[in-house]
């Protein structure tokens, strides 16, 4: 079947849209735009969808892992080093999450802006076949 659509982007509210797009370049590579009034900025050129960032006066941030609590999105990133990628989290700002469910799989991380993400190493990152089966239809 011929999709329909491509991901162009993700947008995550943030109070900040110039700070966090700067941490994701860190991590990602990639270019900032931004607009005049710095309340949208975009990280493109990084191989996949583009991330974008939009001033949202309050955001809060997710009460994870608590599953009855209102949660965003998160992001999850393949890694070919895991410590190395852990190190740059670090320096740029993140913040190891208190909750780890993914055991030795994947590590979770709060980026500066409250959102979480993740990091797996890249020869683990698809999907194990076991967790899935296709959806008819």
């Amino acid at each position: 079947m011929h999709p329909a659509a491509r991901l162009l982007a993700i947008t995550l509210d943030c109070p900040d849209p110039i700070r966090l797009a700067r941490f994701y370049q860190g991590f990602l590579g990639g270019q900032v735009a931004a607009t005049e009034a710095h309340d949208f900025a975009a990280l493109t050129g990084t191989g996949g969808a583009r991330l974008d960032f939009q001033r949202t006066a309050n955001p809060a941030a997710p009460a994870w892992p608590d599953p009855a609590a209102a949660r965003r999105q998160h992001l999850d990133f393949a890694v070919a080093d895991m410590a190395a990628a852990e190190q740059r989290l670090r320096e740029l700002g993140a913040e190891v999450s208190e909750h780890q469910p993914g055991g030795d799989r994947f590590k979770v991380f709060v980026d500066p802006a409250g959102h979480l993400l993740c990091i797996v190493p890249r020869d683990a990152a698809d999907l194990p076949a076991e967790l899935l089966a296709p959806v008819a239809g």
